[in-house]
C-alpha cells in the first residue's frame, strides 16, 4: 500500500498543466485485474473532478490501487491508498453537483458528510441510483460496453467484511488518453 500522509497537491497541480479542453478530448484507462475499464471524461460539467483525477493518475497514484469496496448492485470504490476507505491524497476538492445521472458505468467521486471533501476516491455505479443524484459529483461514464462488462465483473467479485472484495480487484495501471478535438 502507499502512504496516504503526504499531501500530493503540489505534484497534482504541476501535471495537470498541460491539460487543455479546448483541444483535447480526453479518457482515463484503468487497467485493472479483471480488464480494462476506459471513461470519457467530462469537464463541461466537473472540470475540477476530472482535472483531480487526470493529475492522479498522471503522477502514478493509482497504480496498484485495490477496489477496496463492491456492493453488489450498487458501486465498486476505489483510489483509497490505504485500501481501506479511510485515506486520500492529503487534501480535498469542493464539490461540484451538477444534473448527470448516477448510471450504469458513471464515474462520481466519494466523500465524507462534507460535501467539500473528495480527494482521491471515486466509485462507479452499476445500476441507476437516483438517490445520489445532486449529492455527489458526477464526472465521467464508461466509454463503451466492454468496459461497463469489466465494472458489472467488478462488481459480482464475492465481498467479506466493510464489503471488500475477498481478492484484491487491483487497479494495475492507470494512464490518460488524449484525442484532439
Amino acid at each position: 500500500m502507499k502512504s496516504a500522509e503526504k499531501n500530493r497537491r503540489a505534484e497534482v497541480d504541476a501535471a495537470i498543466a498541460t491539460i487543455d479542453f479546448e483541444k483535447f478530448k480526453y479518457q482515463v484507462k484503468l487497467e485493472t485485474s479483471k480488464g480494462d475499464i476506459t471513461i470519457d471524461m467530462w469537464p463541461e460539467v466537473a472540470p475540477g473532478h476530472v482535472k483531480n483525477l487526470m493529475g492522479l493518475t498522471k503522477i502514478g497514484y493509482y497504480d496498484g490501487l485495490t477496489f477496496h469496496r463492491v456492493i453488489r448492485g450498487f458501486m465498486l470504490q476505489g483510489g483509497c491508498p490505504v485500501g481501506n476507505g479511510t485515506a486520500g491524497p492529503g487534501y480535498t476538492i469542493k464539490a461540484e453537483f451538477n444534473s448527470r445521472p448516477h448510471e450504469p458505468g458513471v464515474i462520481s467521486m466519494a466523500r465524507t458528510q462534507d460535501p467539500n471533501s473528495a480527494g482521491s476516491q471515486f466509485f462507479l455505479c452499476l445500476e441507476r441510483v437516483s438517490s445520489l443524484d445532486n449529492q455527489y459529483t458526477v464526472f465521467g461514464k464508461a466509454a463503451d460496453a466492454a468496459s461497463i462488462a469489466v465494472i458489472k465483473s467488478v462488481g459480482d467479485v464475492k465481498t467479506g467484511a466493510s464489503d471488500r472484495p475477498v481478492e484484491d480487484v487491483t487497479i494495475n495501471k492507470a494512464t490518460i488518453i488524449e484525442h484532439t478535438l
